[in-house]
């Protein structure tokens, strides 16, 4: 379930850290997250009762729509997938079943929750490991002169003394040929039991000689799955999915209506939504890891609507996304404030990624203002991607630097506002050509 205890207003305040402007979405994410919680807090009886208040977030694309349901997750850290609507069709055509966004959700939770008890058993998988290595590096019975040798040897092993020689160690390898057993949508919890029930005869343990700095993660890995108990687990994961999952619908407005919709794709688009109602409204799927109920997990979908709008999905399904917020685009101004002012900003991270080659890149203030604006001019005069620009933008400018960085070790790179021009201005006076390269 949901572990998050901070406010609304703290929620927005974190997401502020990683994402420019937006308030209206995340104050409604921050409301929908915090409801978890109170959720929590009512009697078991009423608790049952109260459903979460899925959303739409409406708005082009690179506004934030996914990074605000992402940060969102992680910062309640519950378990999160991202699915592309467009992917799944209705049953009977080829495509994606649907169920398989509830065991996607499980696979998530149980990704985090081995993570978290791993680092538990961390320090006891390592003694754990250190002790096999002995037993490598020195095998025989016990003995005074052997206790002694054992002792010397851990303590060239914790000083990391013995990296590069070698030891024999048991590995277990899987033999099974990497092939998709079933094709088709429909045939996914078929090939998922079929692979639990014969994975076992395609394995095998052997011999293989390695390091002992390869060996130790190999026995660290092992003892951590001999320490971390499987079933509690994925029970663990089954109940985080159901009670604090997030499930993000991106491009819903791709399986809309028309508002007239009649036969071919069509038929197609509303047999998705059909199929996609029950998880929205509450059912239940099974999974390799128990069943798996989706009644409280939030869903958050989002799409441009520029063709379709809300109203063309099916009433049904409207239904089930009661909050609806629309987005802003982004203006020159967002624009300059999405470099500079997020915790992980573009310009830090391409400053951050030319000092691991020993580069200082120096961007002046009136160079950044100036990527702002030519980016802003290239979203309006061709296809808005939003703050997705900054990005083709930021990597034709240092296009050159990156390439020749490893030789430039130990310099300087200013990047000013003639550089920025030189760079994009031939461009910016081609519209169709900076269509294709911007």
């Amino acid at each position: 379930m949901s572990r998050v205890v901070l406010t609304p207003r703290e929620i927005v305040a974190e997401l502020d850290r990683f994402i420019v402007g937006q308030h209206a979405a995340k104050r409604a994410v921050a409301v929908a997250l915090r409801n978890r919680w109170r959720r929590q807090q009512l009697p078991e009886g009423l608790r049952r009762e109260v459903m979460p208040a899925n959303l739409i977030l409406i708005g082009p694309t690179g506004v934030g729509k996914t990074e605000i349901a992402r940060r969102l997750a992680r910062l309640a850290g519950v378990p999160f997938i991202k699915v592309e609507a467009s992917k799944f069709t209705e049953v009977g055509y080829v495509g994606r079943d649907v169920e398989s966004i509830v065991r996607d959700l499980v696979e998530a939770a149980l990704v985090m929750v081995r993570e978290e008890r791993a680092e538990r058993v961390k320090v006891a998988a390592q003694r754990a490991a250190e002790e096999r290595l002995l037993d490598l590096l020195l095998p025989g019975s016990g003995s005074a002169d052997r206790e002694e040798s054992r002792r010397a040897l851990r303590r060239l092993l914790r000083d990391k003394q013995l990296e590069d020689r070698e030891v024999e160690l048991e590995v277990s390898e899987s033999r099974g040929p990497s092939i998709n057993l079933f094709g088709g949508q429909g045939m996914e919890t078929l090939e998922m039991n079929l692979r639990d029930a014969l994975g076992g005869m395609f394995s095998k343990r052997t011999a293989r000689r390695m390091t002992v700095a390869q060996a130790r993660t190999v026995l660290e890995a092992e003892e951590v799955d001999r320490l971390v108990d499987r079933a509690e687990a994925e029970r663990e994961a089954v109940a985080r999915a159901q009670d604090g999952g997030i499930v993000f619908l991106d491009e819903i407005d791709k399986i809309a209506g028309r508002g007239q919709a009649t036969s071919g794709p069509d038929i197609s688009r509303e047999g998705v939504q059909r199929d996609l109602l029950p998880l929205v409204e509450g059912t239940t799927v099974t999974t390799r890891y128990g069943s798996v109920c989706t009644d409280h997990v939030l869903f958050i979908a989002a799409g441009a609507f520029h063709v379709a709008k809300p109203s063309d999905l099916i009433p049904e399904l409207q239904g089930r996304f009661p909050v609806r917020v629309q987005l802003e685009s982004l203006s020159e101004a967002d624009l300059l404030r999405i470099l500079t002012e997020p915790e992980h900003a573009l310009v830090k991270q391409h400053q951050a990624l030319l000092d691991a080659e020993g580069v200082e890149l120096v961007i002046t203030a009136e160079a950044v203002a100036e990527l702002a604006r030519i980016a802003a001019e290239l979203n309006r005069a061709s296809e808005n991607i939003g703050a997705r620009r900054l990005v083709t933008v930021m990597e034709r400018v240092l296009e050159e630097v990156s390439f020749t960085a490893p030789e430039r070790r130990g310099s300087q790179v200013v990047l000013d506002v003639p550089a920025v021009q030189a760079t994009l201005a031939p461009l910016l006076g081609r519209e169709d050509l900076a269509r294709y390269i911007l």
